[in-house]
C-alpha cells in the first residue's frame, strides 16, 4: 500500500499542507524566529507571525522563503518538517513516508527547483514531485487542463505573480514576475510615509490593503484610522485613509502584472487566444483578493475576468490533486 499523499503550496506569505481524502489541513504564514544567540528556533508559523516588530535583539522574525525561492535552506527544511509533522503526525511521519508534492514559481531555475526538492526529502518525505504554481492553480480551481483548450491563469501570491496559458495539461505562454501581494503591502508603506510622514509597520499596511485597499476607484469610498510614528516629530500619530488613496498608492505595481498579462496574451498563439476570449481569465492566489482587480484586468484586456471560489488554497489543492493524479499513473504502471 502507498504511504500518505501530500501536496504542499511553499508560499512565500503562508505554507498550505493538503493531504489526499481530508483537503487542505494546515495554513500557516511561512515565518520563523530564532535566538541569534544559540541559533535555536523559538517559533514556527502563526506564533512567530505574531512576533513581528515586537522582538528584542537577539531574536530575529525570517522569511525563509523569498519571492517564491528558498533564501535560507537550513530554516526552510526546519519549517517544512515541523508542517509535515503538524500535519502528519510524527508517527505517521516516521512510519509511512509520504509523497510530496511541491508547487514552485513557473520562472524557477533547476537549481532552485532542486534546493525545494532536497528540502522536502530531509523534512521526511518518501518521493517528490515539483509542480508549477500555474497548473497547480489551474487544476486547484476546477479547470481540466487535459482539454485542447487555452486557460489563462494569473496567480497571485506573496512573492510572485505567475501569468500562463495552460493546453493539453502543459504551459504554452508563461511569466512570473517577483511582484505581488508583498509588494501591494510595501507600496502602502511607501505611500504613507510620502504622503503623511508616517511610519507604518508591514502588519499595519496589510491590515489597510485588506479593509479598504482596492485596485479600481469604487463608487462607494472606504475609510480607516490608521496608526503610526510621526516622521517629523517622533512621536505616534493616527490619520484618516481612504480607499481611494489605496488605488493611487497601488497603481505602480498593479499595473506591473497588468503589463505582464498583456505580454503573455501577446504570445498566445491565436486559436488559444480566441479561446481566452471565451472562457475569460482566472486569478488565484491571495493577492488576487484585493478589490477591484478583476475591473482593472477587464478594462485593459477587454476580457471577461473572474476569482477563482477558493483564491488562497487553491494551488494547495491542485497540488495534492496532481500527487493523486501521478500516484494512480504510476500505480497502473
Amino acid at each position: 500500500m502507498a504511504g500518505t499523499d501530500v501536496g504542499i503550496d511553499l508560499g512565500t506569505a503562508s505554507i498550505l499542507v493538503y493531504i489526499k481524502g481530508k483537503g487542505v489541513v494546515l495554513k500557516e504564514p511561512s515565518v520563523v524566529a530564532f535566538d541569534r544567540d544559540d541559533n535555536k528556533i523559538k517559533a514556527i508559523g502563526e506564533d512567530a507571525r505574531l512576533m513581528i516588530g515586537r522582538t528584542p535583539g537577539n531574536i530575529v522574525v525570517v522569511r525563509p522563503l523569498r519571492q517564491g525561492v528558498i533564501s535560507n535552506y537550513t530554516v526552510t527544511e526546519q519549517m517544512m518538517k515541523h508542517f509535515l509533522d503538524k500535519a502528519l503526525g510524527k508517527r505517521g511521519l516516521r512510519f509511512k513516508k509520504p509523497r510530496v508534492a511541491v508547487c514552485v514559481p513557473s520562472g524557477v531555475t533547476e537549481v532552485e527547483k532542486k534546493a525545494v526538492e532536497d528540502a522536502t526529502y530531509q523534512a521526511g518525505a518518501g518521493k517528490v514531485a515539483i509542480i508549477e504554481e500555474p497548473i497547480a492553480a489551474a487544476i486547484g480551481a476546477g479547470i481540466d487542463i487535459a482539454k485542447p483548450q487555452g486557460n489563462m491563469i494569473v496567480d497571485i501570491g506573496g512573492g510572485t505573480t505567475d501569468v500562463a496559458v495552460i493546453s493539453l495539461g502543459g504551459t504554452v505562454e508563461s511569466a512570473s514576475i517577483k511582484i505581488a501581494g508583498d509588494d501591494f503591502d510595501e507600496a502602502i508603506v511607501r505611500y504613507m510615509r510620502k504622503k503623511y510622514n508616517l511610519l507604518v509597520g508591514d502588519r499595519t499596511a496589510e491590515d489597510i490593503k485588506i479593509n479598504i485597499g482596492t485596485a479600481y476607484k469604487r463608487a462607494e469610498v472606504d475609510y480607516m484610522d490608521v496608526k503610526g510614528r510621526n516622521l517629523v516629530s517622533g512621536l505616534p500619530e493616527t490619520v484618516r485613509v481612504s480607499s481611494d488613496e489605496t488605488t493611487e498608492a497601488l497603481r505602480e505595481t498593479t499595473s506591473q502584472i497588468l503589463d505582464t498579462i498583456c505580454a503573455v496574451l501577446e504570445k498566445t498563439p491565436p486559436e488559444l487566444a480566441g479561446d481566452i476570449v471565451d472562457r475569460g481569465i482566472v486569478l488565484t492566489g491571495g493577492g488576487s483578493m484585493l478589490r477591484g482587480l478583476e475591473e482593472l484586468i477587464e478594462e485593459r484586456t477587454h476580457i471577461n475576468t473572474m476569482t477563482a471560489d477558493e483564491p488562497m488554497t487553491c494551488v494547495a489543492i491542485g497540488t495534492g490533486k496532481y500527487i493523486e493524479f501521478l500516484a494512480g499513473y504510476n500505480d497502473e504502471a
